[in-house]
């Protein structure tokens, strides 16, 4: 039989699977490699070649065999814990973007981290035995017999048509697609995290399931880097640090709806501002739109049947009114006012707009699940012909944007759902013109087949921290369906109406959870340009060296520069560890031979170096990395 390797095409026994492919064909990774890719699909390593097929090997560096491996983890602990804990039944166990969790019952049992030995253990004991993955294909009614014990399998049985996979791995099976590993010795670097409860399938009215989270890890190096970041991640809290740092509070008054405390309001403005210019340098026009509109606007838009659920509403005159939970329908409002030219598109509308959705209590999650944000929306009305270069112009400036910050990101094109509206025509031509507009402005993306709205497809970018993990950011989306429900139009060349397209567009996502995103990723310094005090003012002696501080405090306001004194009533040594603990930029530190030149010795965040400096040269420093946004 013929398969085609490295683009080459390779001669291989009829009836060869993964493994004797691996052999022959990669040797140098057969004790790494896990799975193996044919087309468009990935297999386990037995399962036979077939003609003509076009196979690469994975091991789990690789971000699908990272997936495997972890779930193939799932299963090796879900085995341990039906050792230990004979009579568990067993929910939803997938894995997820750095590790893997399992929904778990226990009954009347309750499972804590002290019992996370005891099951690691027996983990390692399973994966020593070398315990073989196997897949076997059975039907409906089998895999009901073999379930039936599991009323969650069964009830997830019962939603399936067709034929159903299983794994069995010893004296455990589990309801399972696959791939996996060829057996559990590949498992070795794991370790079990943490402890959380949830609810079967998402829904209050379901019992509540342990869910444990996990992860694996392809080498004991990988897994040690990974548990090093999560101890950082644990150091950069945003709610712990916007609670040291002042930034913002929460209360039990307004639950999801952050406060904003005088120096995280400093944060918030000057991200707004910085957004103002960027999109007037971009031709936007911001505009603002009540917060509150009646119900026939939201019936009109669809979100009334949709998304009620979600959305704050109130009787005024007699007539139903809801907060509104999204700004699309004001921005098509706002078009609606008046009639437009195909000469005057692309019309580009940016609004911060306060918006309110009523997310379930147990979801709320500092500033990374409100009920109360800013959405950075712009909603641009553009010509089916300038799709492609209004993206462009997007993306330009989301490079722009996230550069600031030191904010990879990659690109995700979300294509057709089953059940879309319109055309197919015309969402062929919407993903191609996505898809070139990548191309064009050098960006790499990956598809996410049939995950579109309903009403158009769509890019996300997925924002990379400093700590490795990934945040679902800017977004753009084309939308056919809003402009025809409200009958939106422009006058084209011949004098003929016809339907504009609209963009619905984010770079923040949030402000305020783009705030929670930096303070994690910060690590709560924030760049000077962004920070609450950029300069912490220390005389050394308060009767000596007060009134040249007192100077420089006023030079240093009067240049736009946010200082703080910190005056002697504590040692200097004291003083310098505070400015520290707040993540202040700079630090500066006037003393005799400070007062009597000019000068100032400055140190910076994080650095013990001490550089003295005139005070001009100082203040031409500071307000360049203030120009320059630069990250320190």
């Amino acid at each position: 039989m013929n398969v085609i390797y490295q683009s080459k095409p390779v001669e291989l026994e009829d009836g060869s699977n993964g493994f004797a492919a691996l052999k022959l064909l990669a040797p140098e990774i057969k004790n790494k490699a896990i799975a193996y890719k044919a087309g468009e699909g990935v297999f386990d390593l037995g399962r036979p070649l077939q003609e003509g097929e076009e196979i690469s090997f994975l091991t789990g560096e690789e971000e699908e065999g990272f997936e495997i491996l972890n779930h193939s983890c799932s299963h090796l602990m879900a085995q341990a814990l039906l050792h230990l804990y004979p009579g568990v039944l067993f929910g939803f166990g997938p894995a997820i973007e750095e590790g893997f969790y399992y929904d778990i019952d226990l009954g009347d049992r309750v499972l804590t981290d002290k019992d996370f030995p005891a099951i690691e253990a027996e983990m390692k004991k399973i994966s020593k035995a070398a315990i073989p993955y196997r897949r076997k294909e059975i039907s409906k009614e089998e895999a009901l017999e073999v379930f039936k014990d599991n009323p969650y399998k069964v009830e997830r049985i019962s939603e399936l048509d067709g034929g159903i996979s299983m794994y069995e791995q010893g004296d455990f099976v589990d309801l399972c697609r696959g791939p996996h590993v060829p057996n559990t010795s590949y498992l070795k670097h794991f370790k079990l995290l943490s402890l959380a409860g949830a609810y079967w399938r998402g829904d209050s009215n379901n019992k509540q399931l342990t869910r444990i989270y996990a992860t694996c890890w392809p080498s004991e190096e990988a897994l040690k880097n990974h548990l090093e970041i999560l101890e950082k991640r644990k150091a950069n809290d945003h709610r712990r640090l916007g609670k040291e740092l002042g930034l913002f509070m929460l209360s039990d008054f307004a639950p999801g709806m952050p406060f904003f405390l005088p120096k995280g309001q400093i944060v918030m403005n000057e991200l707004i501002s910085y957004w103002r210019e960027i999109h007037a340098r971009n031709s936007y026009d911001e505009i603002t739109t009540p917060t509150m509109m009646s119900r026939r606007l939201w019936e009109t838009s669809g979100h009334w049947d949709h998304y009620k659920e979600n959305m704050y509403t109130t009787k005024v005159d007699e007539e139903d009114y809801a907060i509104k939970p999204m700004n699309c329908p004001g921005s098509i409002l706002a078009y609606q006012n008046a009639l437009h030219s195909y000469r005057e598109l692309p019309i580009r509308y940016a609004e911060l707009g306060h918006v309110h959705r009523h997310e379930a209590s147990g979801a709320l999650n500092g500033l990374f699940r409100v009920r109360a944000f800013t959405q950075d929306d712009a909603h641009i009305f553009v010509r089916r012909d300038q799709i492609g270069d209004e993206v462009k112009r997007i993306m330009a400036l989301c490079d722009e944007v996230y550069a600031v910050f030191g904010l990879d990101y990659r690109i995700v094109l979300s294509t057709r759902p089953n059940d879309f509206i319109g055309e197919i025509a015309f969402w062929d031509e919407c993903e191609a013109a996505l898809a070139k507009a990548c191309e064009e402005s050098g960006h790499q993306y990956s598809i996410n087949e049939g995950d579109g709205a309903f009403y158009g497809p769509k890019l996300d970018f997925k924002l990379k921290d400093s700590m490795g993990r990934t945040w679902q950011c800017g977004t753009i989306q084309l939308d056919v369906n809003l402009p025809h429900r409200f009958e939106l139009s422009y006058v084209d060349e011949k004098g003929e109406k016809v339907e504009p397209v609209m963009l619905h567009r984010v770079v923040f996502g949030s402000v305020e959870r783009f705030i929670g995103v930096l303070t994690e990723h910060f690590g709560g310094a924030f760049p000077t340009w962004l920070s609450p005090v950029q300069v912490a003012v220390l005389p050394v002696n308060d009767e000596v060296h007060g009134a040249y501080a007192d100077r420089v405090m006023e030079s240093l306001k009067a240049k736009g520069i946010r200082c703080e004194l910190f005056k002697a009533e504590e040692k200097l040594g004291y003083r310098l560890r505070q400015a520290q603990v707040r993540k202040i930029p700079y630090t500066l530190v006037l003393g005799e031979k400070e007062a009597e030149s000019g000068s100032v010795t400055y140190r910076l965040y994080g650095d013990q170096k001490q550089i003295t400096v005139s005070l001009e040269e100082f203040e031409s420093l500071l307000l360049e990395a203030i120009r320059s946004k630069a990250r320190f």
